[in-house]
């Protein structure tokens, strides 16, 4: 899958965010290792801490499938262009990166942006 199917993924899947206190719907398409992809969006709740991201939703999907390695990340929300993953999201993207890396795939006006976990997240906690 290249990484504008990636990004279509991210898109459609935006729709069923559940985001009725930011207004602020996102998607996800993680492409693991074996080269299944999975998707995510984020869900709100009252309790704004309980909110889970895009990202960790279709990581946590991935994970639930057996897979332990993540090769890249779409992200899309229609409210921005750029829309990187927030600290707590780079942070778990780090743990699961694959042995080449983990790309994070993102949508501007002059195109798709394509940046590293490891820029986006220099010195994370990895054990």
């Amino acid at each position: 899958m290249n990484y504008e199917e990636l990004i279509k993924s991210a898109e459609e899947v935006s729709k069923c965010a559940y985001a009725p206190y930011s207004k602020f719907p996102v998607g996800a398409c993680v492409l693991a290792q074996s080269g299944k992809t999975y998707t995510g969006c984020n869900f709100e709740n009252a309790s704004y801490g309980l909110t889970i991201c895009a990202e960790r939703n279709a990581v946590g999907t991935a994970i639930a499938n057996g897979e332990r390695k993540i090769r890249a990340v779409a992200i899309y929300s229609p409210n921005m262009q750029n829309c990187t993953p927030c600290g707590a999201c780079r942070q778990v993207l780090a743990e699961f990166k694959s042995d080449e890396g983990l790309d994070v795939i993102t949508l501007c006006n002059d195109g798709i942006r394509v940046h590293t976990i490891d820029e986006l997240l220099p010195e994370g906690f990895v054990l």
